[in-house]
């Protein structure tokens, strides 16, 4: 078949201008100062993905002088001529990028990058930020009103990070949806332990100071890093399912809790094993220091950090979040009802396990304990807004909404559901959305009543 001329025309313009298209959209391009999360529009970082965090920091507690070198492996997502690292008030004195000197600048917590080429895209890179100064928590109402972030205790620092603190202490593409590994170098004056994240990999002694290196061999969100310093007493071993166990705690608190820390957390890490799926990480444990100011504790990958341990149920609820949370990790911070409700049901479970409560009754005290024109219910669950995205009902009325599914789709559909939940998304990221059918492929039941009923409209539902 012949084609007339202005057939031909019309096809070299047609192929002229695709080709001006995609030349347009692989023109090199500075990547976005953030992942556009509603409740933190400018966390995380477009342009890259993150690969591997490798952490050198060094803290003198005598001045609060935090000073540090970051190198992050990243891979690009688009043709890069420059991109964004989230870091809070430290000053950045340098800044490499495979090796080579590069350019920065900064605008309130971005640290804008530009190579001295394109970074293209497919490929990786490494970008070694040096940096330094007196690391600030951060304050205000979201969580509990409480400081968080890198906090100066009487003998170190304790540092609990959730939700937007990591890059108080070190530069990040700080938003949980971009994982990353890790390996956490601690350099602390003699005395004193640097305990971290993952594997204990060396400790070594460098005139007055020790220097303990951690691995993190599993993907971890920015916000579970730590680097908690201070005088620990540290018991180690192996669960009796035999997960290796780290346990620091600060001797101030040796004589004033309740519960044996090491031993719940051994027994917990191997039920919720069976109940939730294989144990995600290598190693389990806590650390426990005397820090009442903070008053709150963090579900810290591998070793959830207590600010001192209360009771047995705080334990549980931290290491539950080992997978809720820690291995299944929100892809936006509007579902943390998926941590968090997730939790507080282990807590539930466990005084099913335990038997002193059943899950239904522990739902009908938490249900009855308030009245309908509390302002609990008043919170929709599913976007519970930057402020209160802690607020007892994301946890409480979380948990109500795990008991009323399980008692709609019966135990087996259930308890086969959460394993299935943490093993499709292991290491990764999930939302509401995609919880809510998995429930319904698993029970074979249409269930966009029960949730919108529970987690996406306000007021007191009818039981």
């Amino acid at each position: 078949m012949a084609l007339s001329r202005s057939a031909r025309l019309g096809i070299l313009v047609t192929a002229a201008a695709s080709f001006l298209t995609v030349a347009a959209s692989s023109a090199p391009a500075p990547g976005a100062p953030g992942i556009g999360d509603s409740y933190f529009p400018q966390l995380g970082n477009g342009g890259f993905d993150a690969r591997h965090y490798d952490l050198d920091v060094a803290y003198n507690p005598d001045t609060a002088r935090l000073d540090g070198r970051t190198t992050l492996t990243a891979r690009a997502t688009q043709n890069l001529s420059a991109f964004d690292l989230d870091l809070q008030k430290l000053e950045v004195t340098r800044v490499e990028v495979n090796g080579r000197r590069a350019g920065f600048s900064r605008t309130g917590d971005e640290i804008r990058v530009t190579p001295k080429g394109v970074l293209a895209k497919g490929r990786d890179f490494r970008v070694t930020v040096t940096y330094g100064g007196i690391p600030e928590p951060l304050s205000g109402p979201i969580v509990f009103g409480s400081k968080y972030g890198w906090m100066k205790t009487a003998d170190g620092v304790f540092v609990a990070c959730e939700p937007n603190a990591a890059s108080t202490w070190f530069p990040s593409s700080d938003h949980p949806s971009d994982k990353a590994t890790y390996d956490i170098r601690i350099t602390a004056p003699k005395g004193l332990t640097g305990v971290s994240n993952g594997r204990l990999v060396s400790t070594r002694d460098h005139g007055g100071q020790t220097v303990t290196h951690w691995r993190e061999s599993r993907p971890m969100a920015t916000y579970l890093a730590t680097a908690t310093i201070g005088k620990f007493d540290v018991k180690t071993g192996r669960t009796p399912a035999g997960t290796p166990i780290y346990v620091a705690i600060d001797p101030v608190l040796a004589n004033s809790n309740n519960v044996d820390v090491y031993a719940v957390t051994a027994e917990a890490t191997d039920y919720w094993s069976k109940v939730f799926g294989p144990y995600p990480f290598e190693e389990t444990g806590a650390i426990v220091d005397d820090m009442p100011e903070a008053g709150f504790s963090l579900e810290v990958q591998s070793k959830p950090a207590y600010s001192a341990v209360r009771n047995e149920t705080t334990i549980v609820h931290e290491l539950a979040h080992q997978w809720f949370g820690d291995s299944v990790s929100v892809e936006h911070w509007k579902d943390i009802w998926l941590n968090e409700g997730f939790a507080t049901y282990a807590q539930w479970l466990w005084a099913e396990h335990r038997g002193t409560a059943s899950a239904h009754d522990s739902f009908l005290a938490a249900y009855n304990a308030r009245p309908a024109d509390n302002s609990f219910w008043q919170v929709k669950v599913a976007d519970p807004q930057r402020d209160t995205m802690f607020a007892s009902a994301v946890y409480n009325r979380g948990a109500m909404t795990l008991q009323a599914l399980r008692e709609r789709i019966g135990d087996t559909a259930f308890f086969r559901l959460l394993p299935a939940w943490t093993r499709l998304h292991r290491y990764g990221n999930a939302n509401t959305a995609e919880f809510v059918r998995l429930a319904e492929r698993i029970s074979g039941q249409k269930l966009d009543d029960l949730f919108q009923k529970w987690i996406y409209t306000t007021g007191k539902p009818a039981l």
